[in-house]
C-alpha cells in the first residue's frame, strides 16, 4: 500500500472527526431541560442517612428567610483574600465558598515583549459567564431552618492573610454560630508548595439537643463561552478538549462533559468508597478530596437549567455526624486547585492523575510522555526534546518504515507495466485485477507489504497526539519562532514544511497508473489538505510530524536508491 494513500485516509478522518466536533458545538440540538433535576432532588438518595435538603445556590433558601435568626444570612457578605506562594484566593464569607483563584506559577497568556508579565490563571471565577467556584457546607438532618451550610454568613477576624517569608503552613478560620449555642469553625490550611488546601469543619454543639447531619463539599461551573465560528473552535485546543465533571469510585475514572449533565440515564448518583470529585479543564481542574477510605454519596446535576448560564454541580456528601450537646466533632477534606502535572496526582489521591485522560492509548502516551520528560532534563528545551522523541521513534521503527519505502519503491517500479495492462484491458476491471496480481506474484511484490508498520506506528501517532496536545510542560514552551508549542504555529512555517514534505512524498511515489482519477486528483491536493489541518494543530505536534517528515523523505529516498541499484544490477 502506498504511504500517501495511507496518510490521506487519516487526514481525511481526521478533518471530518475536527468539523464534526466543530459543528456539533454550534448546532447541536440541546437536551430538553425536562429531563434536568433540580438540586435538592438530586440530592436526596435512597440512603436515609444522606440529607436532601443542601440548597441550591444562587439565593438565600426559603426555609432561611422564613424562619428563625435570618438576619445573619440576609447580612451582606465580605471577602477574603489569601495569598501563597503558588495561589491567591478569594474566600466569600457567605459560605465560606472559594469563589476565585489565580494561580501564579501560570500566566494566562504566553508572555511576550509588550507583555511580559501577563495576569495568571483565574481557575476559580464567581462572574456569569465563567463562573466556576468551591462550596462546602454542613446540613442538618432534623430540617433544622438555620443551617451553617454555603449561603449561611460566617465571620472573619481579618480581611486579608498571606503565608510570610519562611512560614510553612497559614490557617484561615471562619466562624458561624446560631442563636442555640451550636458554633461551626471552618478552618482553611495552606501549605508553602502545595495547591492542596485542607478544610477542616468542626462542630461545637452548645445547644441542648444532639445535632445530625452530613458535611458536604460541591463544586459548580457553568460551561465556557464557544469561540465565535467552527474555525475558531478548531484551533482553540481547549475547545477540542474535554470541559465537564469526573470522579474516582475508588476503582475506575468516570467522566461527564457539560452537553450530558441534562440526561438522566448519565447523571450520577451513587456511593463510593475512597473516591474524589473534581471539574476538569485543559491543564488545570478542581477536586474535592475526602479522607481516604471514607465513603461519600455523589451527585450531579444542573442549578438553573432556563437560564443563560445555567451551573452543572457535582457534590459529595459525607458520612453522618452526631453531635451530643457539649460535644465537638469535625469533618476533614481536601480540595486541590492547581495544574494537571503528569506524574505528581497520584501522590495526592489515588486515580488523581486520571484526570489526565490519555483514553485508550494510555498505555503508549504515559511512557512516551516519560521519555519526552528526559529528554527535556537534557536539553532544557521542549522544542529541542520533541526533535529528540523523533529521532528515537525513528530508530525504534527503522526496520519497519524501510520494509513500507521498498514495497512503495518496487511497487513504482512496475507503475509502467500497469499502465499497459490498463491499455489491454481497458474497462474490464475484473481481467485487470487478475492481471495485475500476477505481475504481483511474478515479480514477487506483495502490494500489502507496506500496510502493516503503517498499522503498527499509528497507535504512536494518537498516543503522541494526546501526549502533546495535553501536556501542560508543553503550554507557552517556546522554540525558535514559537511562543507557545501547545498552540498553532503563529506563521505557519511547519504546516508547509511539512506540505513539502509530503510534494516530496509524491515525487518518490508517483500515482500508480491504474488508480482511480477521483483519487489522483485528491493525492495531488493532500500537501495542500494536510498544511490546513496542521494549521489547527499544536505547533508541538506540528513540530514533531514536520521533523518526522524530513526523517522519513530522507529514509525512503535511501531505500528506493537502494532498490533501483538492485534493479539495474539485474541481468536483462
Amino acid at each position: 500500500m502506498n504511504q500517501t494513500r495511507t496518510f490521506l485516509m487519516f487526514a481525511l478522518l481526521a478533518v471530518a472527526y475536527l468539523l464534526f466536533l466543530a459543528w456539533e458545538k454550534d448546532y447541536a440540538p440541546q437536551p430538553p431541560q425536562t429531563a434536568v433535576t433540580s438540586a435538592s432532588s438530586a440530592a436526596a438518595p435512597a440512603d436515609a442517612s444522606v440529607p436532601g435538603a443542601i440548597p441550591e445556590a444562587g439565593a438565600p433558601p426559603a426555609a432561611v428567610t422564613a424562619g428563625q435568626n435570618t438576619a445573619p444570612s440576609a447580612a451582606a457578605s465580605s471577602r477574603i483574600t489569601i495569598t501563597t506562594d503558588l495561589l491567591r484566593l478569594v474566600v466569600d464569607t457567605r459560605g465560606g465558598s472559594v469563589v476565585h483563584t489565580d494561580l501564579l506559577a501560570y500566566p494566562s497568556v504566553a508572555p511576550t515583549h509588550k507583555q511580559p508579565a501577563p495576569p495568571p490563571v483565574a481557575l476559580l471565577n464567581d462572574s456569569d459567564t465563567r463562573y466556576f467556584v468551591a462550596q462546602n457546607g454542613l446540613v442538618s438532618s432534623n430540617g433544622a431552618q438555620d443551617q451553617p451550610n454555603h449561603l449561611a454568613l460566617f465571620h472573619s477576624d481579618k480581611a486579608a492573610y498571606e503565608l510570610a517569608s519562611g512560614q510553612d503552613e497559614l490557617q484561615v478560620p471562619l466562624t458561624w454560630q446560631n442563636a442555640d449555642g451550636l458554633k461551626v469553625t471552618k478552618i482553611y490550611t495552606f501549605k508553602r508548595g502545595s495547591y492542596v488546601i485542607g478544610l477542616t469543619q468542626r462542630i461545637d454543639n452548645g445547644s441542648t439537643q444532639t445535632w445530625q447531619g452530613n458535611a458536604y463539599r460541591q463544586l459548580l461551573r457553568v460551561e465556557p463561552p464557544k469561540p465565535s465560528g467552527w474555525l475558531k473552535s478548531l484551533m482553540d485546543p481547549e475547545s477540542r478538549s474535554f470541559q465537564g465533571a469526573a470522579w474516582y469510585t475508588g476503582e475506575k475514572f468516570e467522566k461527564l462533559p457539560f452537553k450530558n449533565f441534562a440526561e438522566k440515564d448519565d447523571a450520577l448518583d451513587a456511593s463510593y468508597k475512597g473516591g474524589w470529585a473534581a471539574m476538569l479543564k485543559l491543564y488545570f481542574f478542581a477536586a474535592w478530596i475526602p479522607p481516604a477510605g471514607q465513603t461519600d454519596h455523589y451527585v450531579t446535576t444542573t442549578l438553573n437549567p432556563d437560564s443563560a448560564h445555567p451551573r452543572h454541580l457535582i457534590r459529595a456528601v459525607g458520612p453522618a455526624l452526631s453531635v451530643a450537646p457539649g460535644q465537638s466533632q469535625s469533618s476533614e477534606a481536601r480540595l486541590y486547585i492547581g495544574p494537571n502535572v503528569q506524574g505528581t496526582l497520584d501522590a495526592i489521591a489515588p486515580g488523581l492523575d486520571l484526570t489526565i485522560d490519555y483514553g485508550m492509548f494510555k498505555a503508549i502516551a504515559v511512557p512516551m510522555h516519560w521519555v519526552l520528560s528526559q529528554f527535556h532534563a537534557i536539553s532544557k528545551n521542549w522544542g529541542v526534546a520533541i526533535i529528540l522523541l523523533v529521532l528515537l521513534i525513528k530508530g525504534l521503527t527503522w526496520k519497519l518504515t524501510a520494509v513500507q519505502y521498498r514495497s512503495s519503491a518496487r511497487m513504482r517500479k512496475l507503475a509502467p507495466r500497469i499502465a499497459q495492462l490498463k491499455e489491454r484491458y481497458g474497462d474490464d476491471k475484473l481481467k485487470m485485477q487478475q492481471a495485475t496480481m500476477e505481475l504481483y506474484k511474478k515479480e514477487k511484490v506483495n502490494p500489502m507489504g507496506g500496510c502493516l508498520p503503517v498499522l503498527i506506528t499509528m497507535p504512536v501517532f494518537y498516543g503522541l497526539f494526546y501526549v502533546l496536545e495535553y501536556s501542560l510542560e508543553l503550554r507557552h514552551a517556546p522554540f525558535l519562532w514559537i511562543p507557545d508549542l501547545s498552540a498553532a504555529d503563529p506563521l505557519y512555517i511547519l504546516p508547509i514544511i511539512y506540505a513539502l514534505v509530503m510534494l516530496g512524498t509524491q515525487w518518490l511515489n508517483p500515482v500508480a497508473a491504474g488508480m482511480d482519477p477521483t483519487q489522483a486528483k485528491m493525492m495531488k491536493v493532500m500537501p495542500l489538505l494536510f498544511s490546513v489541518m496542521f494549521a489547527f494543530f499544536p505547533a508541538g505536534l506540528c513540530l514533531y510530524y514536520a521533523v518526522n517528515g524530513i526523517v522519513g523523505l530522507g529514509q525512503q529516498w535511501w531505500v528506493t536508491h537502494h532498490v533501483d541499484r538492485e534493479e539495474a544490477a539485474k541481468p536483462a
